[in-house]
């Protein structure tokens, strides 16, 4: 059987296109309208192809670089490439579905966290920020939870929207999973009040960061109780 050509692979997504899908996504800054469910079975369908990602995700096409991000190998991309796919990704899903789906599972994780949380593109530093709040989850040895702490503390409240998001989920990750520091980060969500009043729809957990903490360290007792 042969591999399917990029041109194949977009008539395919042009004919999953929705205009209702594109209305939702694009409130959240998203310019398509293909179902992310049908974009998953696609990819699933495909497999891997890092050649097809690779070319899918020169086309600049935000449904072709989001399917480009499930069937790439993430281990073959070197760094240099992964930092200019990030600066390209100009929209919020391709951001995060490249951070979360192939930076995250890359080899080169850890020396691109440390160089885009400095950099002065906020949209770049917010990756940086993902990728440490992965590490605070996951793997935090060797981290400063303190000295995150003293960051957000200084320069949360005034970063710009994306930015801010990331560094608020940080410190909620900082309060769940580190008994040690959650006062602190309690008290920098309540001084900071970032976040507070957002929207959040019913039987969803508020992302303001003190309810968030709570919620998710009542969670973590009653499933501990629960299998005693």
């Amino acid at each position: 059987m042969t591999e399917p050509t990029v041109a194949e692979v977009l008539t395919e997504l042009a004919a999953y296109e929705d205009p209702k899908t594109r209305e939702a996504n694009e409130k959240h800054g998203d310019d398509h309208g293909v179902k992310l469910s049908l974009l998953r079975a696609l990819a699933k369908r495909l497999r891997t192809q890092q050649e097809l990602a690779r070319q899918l995700w020169k086309t600049e096409d935000t449904a072709a670089r989001l399917l480009a991000t499930l069937v790439c190998r993430p281990k073959a991309f070197p760094p240099d490439e992964l930092d200019v796919m990030l600066r390209e990704a100009r929209t919020p899903k391709v951001h995060d579905w490249l951070v979360n789906y192939v930076v995250k599972n890359s080899p080169h994780a850890e020396a691109l966290r440390l160089a885009w949380s400095a950099d002065p593109d906020p949209a770049v530093a917010s990756a940086g920020w993902a990728l440490t709040t992965e590490r605070v989850a996951k793997n935090p040895q060797g981290l400063s939870l303190a000295g995150l702490l003293d960051v957000i503390e200084a320069e949360m409240r005034d970063a710009p929207d994306r930015l801010q998001w990331a560094m608020n989920h940080c410190l909620a990750q900082i309060g769940i999973e580190h008994a040690e520091h959650r006062d602190r980060a309690l008290d920098i969500g309540e001084r900071l009040g970032v976040l507070k009043d957002y929207p959040t729809p019913p039987n969803c957990t508020s992302p303001y960061a003190p309810i968030w903490i709570r919620e998710m360290v009542r969670r973590q007792h009653d499933t501990a109780s629960a299998g005693k």
